[in-house]
């Protein structure tokens, strides 16, 4: 009772308001919406392991990319380049692919069909970059 007494005095001298929300909170977080949301499982977790997964596993196809729309067509071919890129480059590896995401998206998606091709293009962006230093 003591440690109570205290602790109500505390609560109430520093901030009214302040007091009250701790006093409220404890039985709001398993029931509110805040309880649901932050379960990992369900939230978070689930959806980009599944959009990864589907994303990185798939090839990407000239008719997968055509049914998407034009800002996310950049968007999925970067996605691919990125890793690709990453190998070759990986402390440039941001700035070549958004240098090489201005090139057409056919030509790209041949990049992403040739490694050797893919290669050049690194190669030929890198000595783009050493020239503007």
């Amino acid at each position: 009772p003591p440690m109570m007494g205290m602790m109500g005095a505390k609560g109430m001298g520093m901030t009214g308001p302040m007091a009250g929300m701790g006093m409220m909170r404890p039985p709001m977080m398993p029931m509110g919406p805040m309880g649901t949301m932050g379960a990992r499982p369900t939230g978070p977790g689930g959806a980009p392991q599944q959009a990864q997964g589907g994303g990185a596993g798939a090839p990407l196809t000239a008719s997968a990319l055509a049914a998407a729309p034009p800002g996310v067509q950049k968007q999925m071919l970067g996605e691919r380049l990125y890793p690709q890129i990453a190998k070759h480059q990986p402390q440039l590896a941001g700035k070549i692919t958004g240098m090489m995401l201005e090139m057409d998206n056919a030509e790209l998606l041949s990049l992403l069909d040739s490694e050797a091709q893919l290669k050049a293009k690194v190669d030929e962006a890198m000595r783009v970059l050493s020239g503007n230093k």
